[in-house]
């Protein structure tokens, strides 16, 4: 078979991946370099849980902790830190329960004074709670995405065509249209476009999806304080009001720090450049959750952007029409972790050989029937093409 895959982020490439591994020919088309930097998954790091309160993510996160180690093999490098991962519960916060802790392994739960002991550093609220994974930990994203584009460039059948942008899809003909006024034409086609998926979808669709706007803080840790955080966990959770996390520096990266009202909805993707208010909140709030934490630990601080559903606030899987064309539309900003059981879905649903992916990746296992022709203009969000 031959596969188009359109986008350079971490869904596109390693769908190519898979597509190639079960002896498809793969084309990786982007319109800017492949990896892409301006894609939602290229970043430092990110973090890889089991434990989702109130959400039936659980079994999904644990076989993505296996996959992981899977695309590490691969990869022949160390791209997955296995630091664990603190979940910080506040007060008023639902305990996780027993069934879902039975499902982690590993884990543990710890009161406020057990935090404190273990983690001295970190100023949980009173009366706080957590959880303690074993498993889970630092995944090294841009490590992920340049190590996987050189295994495909490596790879018989593999086309990587970096620097192409993407204006249309036929899905009834296998068609991919190029600005330049070419095409490519395959057996089945994959979108993973993230950021630029809404210049390829109808107003009607548009508007069932929100860009976000996150601030995020990029911290040098002291000398002296080195060691102890970078034997911390990454915390999703921190048991705050505000959402706050963080992801510890390991492998040489920053100390990352954030929040989820340091998020915001916004019309369009512009600079990222962190606005000076979103940056004064965010060390207000983390000069009171870490001891010994200034602004003079912070190197930079940036924004980046993702797409998610309005309704779910997650990822969006589209089939165009009856085709075998697949638009993996917005990413919720939480897909980096589940991207190696999205990728393997989205591979066989190409492949003809079905989704196959553990409960709990809603989006995956059930797709939104989109038109099977989409076309955008060079300065508009187009209708549907007639």
């Amino acid at each position: 078979m031959r596969i188009i895959v359109v986008g350079g982020g971490v869904i596109g490439l390693l769908t190519a991946l898979e597509c190639s591994l079960a002896g498809a020919e793969v084309s990786v088309v982007d319109r800017g370099e492949i990896p892409n930097p301006e894609a939602t998954s290229y970043d430092r790091h990110r973090v890889l849980r089991a434990l989702h309160p109130g959400a039936p993510e659980a079994a999904a996160a644990i076989e993505a902790h296996h996959r992981w180690a899977e695309v590490e093999s691969r990869l022949g490098a160390d791209v997955y830190h296995r630091v664990g991962a603190l979940t910080v519960l506040g007060p008023g916060e639902p305990e996780a329960s027993a069934a879902v802790l039975a499902e982690v392994p590993g884990a543990v739960r710890l009161d406020e004074r057990q935090i404190v002991e273990r983690f001295p550093h970190l100023r949980p609220p009173r009366g706080s709670r957590a959880v303690l994974e074993r498993n889970g930990g630092v995944l090294l994203a841009d490590r992920i995405l340049t190590g996987t584009a050189g295994l495909l460039a490596g790879r018989p059948g593999v086309r990587l065509l970096p620097g192409r942008r993407v204006t249309g899809v036929e899905a009834p003909f296998g068609l991919v249209r190029l600005a330049d006024g070419t095409a490519l034409r395959g057996d089945a086609v994959v979108l993973a476009a993230g950021l630029w998926s809404r210049e390829l979808l109808g107003a009607d669709r548009t508007d069932d999806l929100t860009l976000y706007r996150q601030t995020q803080l990029m911290c040098t840790v002291p000398p002296d304080l080195r060691g102890v955080w970078e034997r911390t966990p990454t915390i999703p959770s921190l048991g705050t009001p505000e959402g706050s996390w963080l992801v510890p520096p390991v492998a040489g990266t920053p100390l990352k720090l954030s929040a989820a009202v340091a998020c915001r909805p916004v019309e369009e993707v512009t600079d990222r450049t962190a606005p000076d208010e979103q940056r004064a909140r965010l060390v207000r709030l983390f000069a009171a959750l870490l001891h010994g934490f200034r602004a003079e630990w912070i190197e930079r601080a940036e924004d980046s952007y993702y797409l998610a559903d309005s309704t779910t606030h997650g990822p969006v899987l589209g089939q165009l029409g009856e085709e075998n064309a697949w638009i993996y539309a917005a990413c919720g900003g939480s897909s980096f972790k589940f991207a190696p059981l999205i990728a393997r879905s989205l591979a066989r649903r190409a492949l003809g050989t079905g989704p196959g992916v553990p409960t709990g990746l809603a989006a995956v296992d059930r797709p939104v029937r989109m038109p099977d022709r989409l076309r955008a203009p060079d300065h508009l969000i187009s209708g549907v093409a007639p």
